[in-house]
């Protein structure tokens, strides 16, 4: 091999070299903070009444109040909506910490997280500063999210649920089942098929829907 040969190896090299970026796993001191904060609310606050919520079965309101109130609750709700803002790394931390406590109150506290992601990621700035604005407002305002129904579930191409256009306004017809926090929504993320062609590809054949809690003809069934 000749000497220009491996000069240009040399500089090939280098010029690896230079691209690569070094990718840490390594926590942030902030990010620490949160994880503290959070591991040490699950000691002193879920952990000793976790017993007392799973024999009553009660929504354990204040504990979410608590947790609204350190910001652990709608945390990925940007600072711009009066949400906390944090990362998806973060919100991973402070789950996991949540769970510690209790799988179940976790999912209290986080459950409106399902129905925050798709609005968040699709809904124009109005309705974004309205629903997710509302979370962030208070503890008691809470979201539902709604694609899950008695004959499907995970196969979300088999959902009923109907929705049909009337005038200016959708009409939903359909029912839903096993949907955390149900019982307590202000406001539904729903799932419903808009295209009645059985054979119209789930890309195309479903639309999502914020419904008022308090919109007419929702009927909110036991608590299963």
């Amino acid at each position: 091999m000749n000497s220009r040969a491996l000069s240009r190896i040399s500089r090939l090299t280098l010029q690896q070299k230079q691209q690569t970026r070094c990718l840490s796993f390594e926590f942030t001191d902030q990010q620490k903070e949160f994880q503290k904060a959070a591991i040490q609310f699950s000691k002193d606050v879920i952990v000793p009444q976790a017993a007392k919520y799973d024999k009553s079965g009660e929504f354990p309101w204040d504990i979410v109040k608590q947790a609204h109130e350190m910001g652990f609750m709608n945390s990925q709700i940007p600072e711009k909506y009066g949400g906390p803002g944090l990362t998806t790394t973060e919100t991973a931390m402070i789950v996991e910490a949540l769970a510690y406590g209790c799988t179940g109150i976790q999912l209290a506290i986080m459950g409106p997280s399902l129905a925050i992601a798709p609005v968040y990621i699709s809904g124009n700035d109005e309705q974004k500063k309205k629903y997710l604005g509302m979370l962030t407002e208070s503890y008691k305002n809470y979201a539902a999210y709604c694609v899950t129904e008695p004959g499907a579930g995970s196969d979300v191409a088999g959902l009923k649920t109907r929705a049909e256009k009337k005038g200016d306004k959708y009409v939903i017809n359909g029912s839903k089942m096993w949907i955390t926090g149900a019982g307590y929504a202000n406001w539904f993320f729903v799932l419903a098929r808009t295209d009645p062609n059985p054979k119209a590809p789930a890309g195309k054949a479903f639309t999502a829907f914020i419904v008022d809690g308090d919109s007419a003809g929702i009927t909110r069934g036991k608590k299963v």
